[in-house]
């Protein structure tokens, strides 16, 4: 009669029963609703790697609030017009849209770099 413990172990010390990483980088903890503060800085980026050549613009430095990027991101398709989506703490809209995206985040009273 054997006990039924750990077989084998590679020696990463401990890990989540929930989402199967590492303690230290659990995945579940970070996926908490952040509270959306009062004042929001935006940073807006243009990224093209690891997409074929396609440039997109991305919205990020937002509070990992998923009901908040999901409705930002909803709001921010529709004013240009085309696709993109909400990711961890950021939006990615797809398309050069930094002009426009400025000046729709500054006329909601939010700080904007980049």
């Amino acid at each position: 009669m054997t006990s039924r413990g750990t077989v084998w172990s590679t020696g990463r010390g401990r890990v989540c029963p929930i989402c199967g990483w590492p303690a230290a980088d659990c995945r579940c903890s970070s996926a908490a609703d952040q509270p959306v503060p009062e004042r929001v800085v935006a940073r807006l980026r243009i990224e093209k790697a690891g997409r074929r050549g396609k440039t997109v613009t991305v919205v990020e430095g937002l509070p990992r609030n998923a009901a908040f990027l999901k409705e930002l991101a909803g709001e921010l398709k529709r004013f240009c017009a085309t696709g993109g989506k909400a990711v961890d703490d950021r939006v990615e809209i797809q398309g050069d849209h930094r002009e426009r995206l400025r000046e729709l985040l500054m006329g909601k009273g939010w700080v904007v770099k980049g």
